[in-house]
């Protein structure tokens, strides 16, 4: 039985190439690869001469079964993608799940990923963060997008978009959300790497600004202000009597509300409501 080596390569600076990946890729029998005339820039600067197949979002499920036969034979299998970690927006999964549903050994070979590469530089909070991928082009997904970031106990938000779009999409974000602060990174570990930072409104008049913005690949974070505080600084007593008064509801109806909009413990909220029982005895 073969490996399959899942091997993250640079994102753009071909000198981000770990040992190990490139060590990975000289001894495994077939590379599999999303575009072989992209691959061969990278494998050829690195002296690397091994059979490539392609193998991307259009043929994966076709070809699947076909390097699974591959691996049983005994054969050597890398996965690359055109940039960066395999699967993350970008070919794999449906490859990795076979072998692991054939018991086929797979081993990951780390190395660069976009999305790390821009959080890591972006100066917002990183401590738990969602990716989305691209962003959307429905108008229906958009909204769904919207509807999941406002009800989100998470404040960072990552997502990749085309040169083409980021103007465009940073401006209906900014109709759409409030209070966020923004990092957007273009051509990441590149010659013309740009990083911006700062209020929506900023950034997205300084890419405007650039005459170049519309090249290069880009990976942009959003931060949405944290509602946390003001959850401390009000007690869930006085949360359930403004619920009870704005909505003209019961402290029954109010505590129900209350355990579905915030991260209070059911026990707690309960136990709020015992004492404003007491208070008004």
């Amino acid at each position: 039985m073969g490996t399959l080596f899942v091997v993250a390569t640079p994102i753009g600076n071909l000198n981000d190439m770990t040992k190990r990946a490139i060590d990975a890729l000289k001894d495994v029998d077939i590379i599999l690869c999303e575009d072989t005339r992209r691959s061969l820039k990278l494998l050829n600067y690195y002296e690397i001469k091994n059979k490539l197949i392609s193998y991307h979002k259009f043929n994966e499920k076709e070809r699947t079964q076909s390097i699974i036969n591959y691996l049983k034979e005994g054969k050597q299998v890398a996965l690359i993608t055109d940039a960066g970690t395999p699967c993350i927006s970008d070919p794999g999964y449906i490859l990795i799940k076979e072998a692991k549903l054939n018991n086929i050994n797979t081993i990951p070979i780390g190395g660069i990923s976009a999305l790390i590469t821009a959080l890591s530089v972006s100066g917002l909070k990183s401590d738990n963060f969602t990716f989305y991928g691209f962003f959307p082009r429905e108008q229906k997904d958009k909204k769904e997008l919207i509807k999941n970031i406002n009800n989100s106990d998470i404040n960072t938000f990552i997502f990749y978009e085309s040169p083409n779009r980021i103007i465009k999409t940073l401006e209906y974000l900014r109709e759409e959300l409030e209070d966020i602060n923004i990092s957007v990174s273009s051509d990441l570990t590149k010659l013309h790497e740009k990083n911006y930072y700062g209020q929506i409104d900023k950034v997205i008049k300084e890419l405007k600004d650039n005459e170049n913005a519309t090249k290069g690949e880009y990976t942009f974070i959003i931060e949405k202000e944290s509602t946390i505080k003001e959850e401390i600084n009000i007690s869930i007593e006085a949360q359930l009597i403004d619920i009870v008064i704005k909505e003209n509801i019961s402290l029954k109806e109010a505590i129900n509300i209350l355990n579905e909009k915030s991260n209070y413990k059911k026990k707690d909220i309960y136990n709020a409501s015992l004492n404003l029982k007491d208070m008004y005895k």
